[in-house]
Formats: structure tokens, sequence, C-alpha cells
């Protein structure tokens, strides 16, 4: 089962699904299309698209009557139907020839593990880096002082790892596109509904490696993810601009539950121990590397109730 949400993406996720059945052949597999109650007429687009593919149409469309995030949509994805594994798709990503075989493939070889990463390219040709470790407090230090000589002395804790990864070094992959073992699902269970969006994908793997499952890096499948195409939050971190409330509300949950309920503190202390050392520059005429607008207020979103439901903050 391949499991894909639109909101308000209708082209880019028929490209989408599209690039599936173009890779299917004779795989026995079903594209769900879970509409995120996008409301500007993209589902009915797509299910105009559904009724042109020849029988037996391996599509089908799923009208969610909430807009309920990236976990609660593809949980809807995965309630659609069984099967012995589901691709998290995003609706701005294809799948590259071959992909399907590659990467089912390595699952077969390999039932200890849960979570299989593909390689993602973004649209240019340039690899995106798609592996992490997982944040902590020191990975926000380093994250506020934005500092060469931090995160030298901190390397083994950044999250982003260099692509190919070690294997032993991967904490959790990007869900724009994975394939997860349903056994996994089924012993672990959905993904978190408290998150609206990010962080989600981050919590979903700390808790399959908490059970014991593992995660797998697979080159040889190959996916494009376009620049940009379904939200805007990298955009804004790129001309560091604030960021929306749901993000940090996402951050404050995850420190929540996966360092206890001082997490979220210490990651906010550290990012902010990071900021006033990088402040520091200015004592030696340097500039000092800039932060998400309102940052050092935005952080503490949901300090009082981390584990509050995300999905308010979503709009």
């Amino acid at each position: 089962m391949i499991s894909i949400i639109n909101y308000r993406t209708g082209p880019l996720t028929i490209q989408c699904a599209q690039s599936v059945l173009d890779d299917m052949g004779d795989i026995d597999g079903h594209v769900v299309i879970v509409d995120n109650l996008s409301g500007d007429g993209s589902a009915d687009e797509i299910a105009a698209w559904i009724d042109t593919l020849p029988a037996p149409r391996r599509v089908s469309l799923v009208r969610s009557a909430t807009n309920s995030g990236f976990s609660g949509g593809h949980n809807q994805g995965f309630a659609a139907g069984p099967s012995e594994y589901v691709l998290v798709l995003n609706s701005d990503a294809v799948l590259r020839p071959g992909f399907l075989a590659a990467i089912l493939s390595a699952a077969d070889d390999r039932p200890e593990t849960g979570l299989f990463a593909p390689r993602i390219d973004y649209d240019d040709g340039e690899q995106q880096t798609s592996c992490f470790r997982f944040p902590s407090p020191a990975s926000e230090f380093d994250r506020g002082a934005r500092t060469g000589a931090v995160s030298r002395l901190l390397s083994r804790r950044l999250v982003a790892l260099p692509m190919p990864p070690a294997p032993d070094e991967i904490g959790w992959a990007s869900f724009a596109c994975i394939l997860l073992r349903r056994r996994m699902i089924d012993e672990i269970g959905p993904m978190d509904e408290g998150y609206f969006l990010y962080f989600e994908d981050i919590e979903y793997c700390w808790r399959a490696r908490q059970a014991g499952w593992r995660i797998a890096y697979v080159p040889q499948a190959r996916a494009v993810h376009f620049r940009g195409g379904s939200g805007p939050v990298k955009a804004l971190a790129k001309e560091k601009k604030r960021l929306p409330g749901y993000y940090y509300a996402s951050r404050t949950r995850f420190f929540r539950q996966t360092y206890g309920p001082a997490g979220p503190v210490l990651a906010n202390v550290a990012w902010a121990s990071g900021r006033a050392l990088a402040r520091l520059r200015l004592l030696f005429g340097k500039a000092v590397p800039p932060s998400n607008a309102r940052e050092a207020r935005d952080i503490w979103t949901n300090i009082l109730s981390p584990l509050a439901d995300g999905r308010r903050m979503g709009g």
C-alpha cells in the first residue's frame, strides 16, 4: 500500500500517484490518497483523474472529515486496507523507475528491520539529507550557537548525518518517502495524532527504535522530493522568518515525550545558551548568525502543557 496525503496540491498529488503506478508494474499494490479537507476543489480533481484510470483501478481516494495533519492523514491511509508494507509518500515527491522493486527486495531480505529509507534527491539532482540522529539538548545548543567550533566539538550529536549514513548512526529518516513494515505498525501503533506537522516522523522512529526495530538506508531505491512543494516551513526557515506555531508545539511535544518532563526546558535552555555564545562574536567585531524571527519566544510554545494536541494550532 502507498499512502499519499493531498492538501491543496492536486496536480502534484496526481503526478506523485502516477509515478507510483508507472513503477508498480506487476507488483501487487494499491495507492490510497487521503484528502485532508482541502476545500479548494483538488479532491474533486483527483477523483476525476481516478475515474480516467483503466480497470482494475489501483488508486482510491479517502476524503477526511477534518484536516488531521500529517499523522492523522497517514493513519487513515494505514487503515484503508491490509498490506505487508506501507509506503509513506509526500505529494511533492515522485518515484524513480525501479524504486518499488529495489526497496521491497531490501525489505524482504531484512525481516528484523521495520523502516526502509530510500535515497531522496531534489529535482535539480542534489541529494537530500534524509537520515538523521535524534534531536537532543546538545544539538539544540549547537543550533543556537551556529558556530563552527561548537559544531566540531559536538559532531557526534549533530542531527543531520552525512550521506550515505553509517547504518548504526541512523536514528530517524525523513517521512517524505519511507517504507514501513506493517508488522511494526501493528506492534507500535499508528502515528501520534497529537502532532499536526513536523516531528511526528522523528517520534515514530523513536518509538520504533525503543521497540527494537531497525532502520535501513536503501540507496538503490531513489525518489525525487521537490523543493518547497507542499509546505512553507523550510522556505520560512531559510529566510529566517517566523515559523508557524504548530512547528514549535511539535518540538515541545517531542522533547517532553523523549526526554521526560524536564525535556522541553532543557532543550530551550540549551538553545538560549547557544545563542548567548553566538552573541560573543560581537566582541570580536563579527556578525551574529540570525535565528528565526521571534524564536527565543516561540520555543516556549506549550511549555506549560507540552502534550497538548498540536492539531489545534494547525489552522
